[in-house]
């Protein structure tokens, strides 16, 4: 139970409440902190150093957004997921082309030319 995601959701809220994270800071400020652990989390990357506790720190800053703003990670994920799930497009160059994108076709014929 520890490990759920509701369970290590309520921990992260309860520890930013304790601490007057919620209600004493603003999500302005919480996406200040966001970004400097996003910071740390591509030095980690460019590094090639583990990542894990970046990213835990990222979800927990983004825990204390959520809670601030009256919602949670999995309320946000699922609306994020029903909004991709039948999403279809193609990797290029580090950049995802939609199928609905105009150069959608240019890719495909890159990609099928690269095979």
């Amino acid at each position: 139970m520890k490990d759920s995601l509701d369970m290590l959701t309520y921990l992260v809220e309860s520890w930013a409440d304790e601490r007057n994270l919620i209600k004493g800071s603003d999500p302005k400020s919480q996406c200040l902190k966001l970004i400097e652990e996003v910071g740390e989390l591509a030095r980690s990357i460019n590094k090639k150093t583990d990542v894990r506790d970046d990213i835990g720190d990222c979800l927990d800053v983004l825990t204390i957004i959520a809670a601030q703003k009256g919602t949670t990670l999995r309320e946000c994920m699922s609306i994020a997921y029903d909004d991709i799930k039948d999403r279809e497009g193609v990797m290029l160059d580090g950049v995802f082309i939609k199928s609905t994108d105009e150069n959608y076709e240019h890719a495909i014929a890159i990609i099928n030319n690269d095979r």
